[in-house]
C-alpha cells in the first residue's frame, strides 16, 4: 500500500515546521485547528501503512516458524509417548523403579490418591446444610451500583437519601477528559 502524495507531502512539511519551530506552538483558530488535524491524518496513515507492513511480515514468519516447528513437535511427542510406554513395562516389573535415568534425560513417574471433586456445587451446599456440618463461609459485599444510587456529594461528605453522613467512602473529584478524533 502506497501512501497518498498528499500525506507524504503533509508529513514533509510537519517534519519542517518541527525542525523551523523556535517557540511551542499553539492553535490561535480553526484554520490552524483544521492544519493540525490535517497533520494527524498524515501521521495516522503513515502508522497504518508501517503496521500493515510489520503485520504481513509478522504473518509469514509466524507461518514459516509453525511449518519448521510442527514436525518438531510431532516427533517430540512420539519419544515422549515411547518413554512413557518403556516406563510402564518397567514399573509394571519393578514397582519400586519411579524413575530412570539416564546421560540424557530422565523419566519419572508420580502416583496420586484418588481425591474428591465438586460436581454439583448446590448438591454438596445442601448436603452440608443438611448434616449442620461447618464447611460453608458467607461473604459479605455492598450492593455497590444499589447503594451508589443513593449517594451525593456535599462539600467534603457523602450523604444518602436521608441525609446521613455515610463513612469508609472518599470523593474522588470531578474530571473533564478530552479525546481527539482524526477522520481518515
Amino acid at each position: 500500500m502506497k501512501m497518498n502524495e498528499y500525506y507524504k507531502d503533509e508529513l514533509n512539511e510537519l517534519e519542517s515546521f518541527i525542525e523551523e519551530q523556535k517557540e511551542a506552538f499553539h492553535i490561535k483558530d480553526l484554520e490552524g485547528l483544521t492544519w493540525a488535524f490535517k497533520k494527524l491524518t498524515a501521521i495516522n496513515k503513515e502508522m497504518k501503512e508501517i503496521n500493515q507492513v510489520a503485520e504481513a511480515e509478522r504473518f509469514k514468519i509466524d507461518s514459516w516458524e509453525n511449518k519448521k516447528l510442527q514436525p518438531l513437535k510431532q516427533s517430540i511427542e512420539y519419544f515422549e509417548y515411547k518413554i512413557k510406554e518403556y516406563h510402564e513395562k518397567e514399573l509394571m516389573n519393578d514397582p519400586k523403579k519411579k524413575s530412570i535415568s539416564t546421560p540424557y534425560g530422565k523419566v519419572k513417574s508420580v502416583t496420586t490418591k484418588a481425591q474428591p471433586v465438586i460436581k454439583d456445587e448446590s448438591q454438596l451446599i445442601e448436603f452440608i446444610k443438611t448434616n449442620d456440618l461447618p464447611f460453608l463461609e458467607s461473604k459479605e459485599s455492598v450492593k455497590w451500583g444499589e447503594l451508589k444510587k443513593n449517594l451525593s456529594v456535599f462539600g467534603d461528605n457523602v450523604i444518602d437519601d436521608n441525609g446521613l453522613i455515610v463513612s469508609g467512602l472518599d470523593i474522588k473529584p470531578m474530571t473533564t477528559t478530552f479525546k481527539t478524533e482524526v477522520n481518515d
